[in-house]
């Protein structure tokens, strides 16, 4: 049985997570959300990109191929393609933008 955390979750430890609630209060983000909030899009996000995911359909199967790592990657439970399509439509892009911006500044002061 794997005991270390995996790469993945060990890089999510590195994001500010009380400034991203914050931000996703501000623009009430997580609104009507029961259960694939704006955290979890960032993280499902955040892996398709690191994983040089092409499309959500791409992004889908390899989260799929992962299904009983998901929980462990810190992504919460495994999402549709529909629930990612409607998050990424419907939810206000400047939460993300905001907390790119903040990340920088905090890299670019490191």
């Amino acid at each position: 049985m794997h005991k270390d955390p995996f790469v993945f979750s060990q890089l999510a430890q590195f994001l500010n997570r009380s400034k991203f609630n914050r931000i996703v209060a501000k623009y009430d983000g997580d609104k009507y959300v029961k259960s694939y909030t704006c955290w979890n899009q960032l993280l499902t996000m955040m892996f398709g990109q690191l994983s040089n995911r092409e499309s959500l359909r791409d992004l889908i199967v390899a989260l799929e191929a992962h299904a009983g790592k998901v929980y462990h990657l810190g992504i919460g439970k495994s999402v549709t393609r529909s629930n990612l399509s409607k998050a990424n439509e419907q939810r206000d892009y400047h939460i993300f933008e905001e907390f790119a911006f903040f990340m920088i500044a905090e890299a670019r002061k490191r």
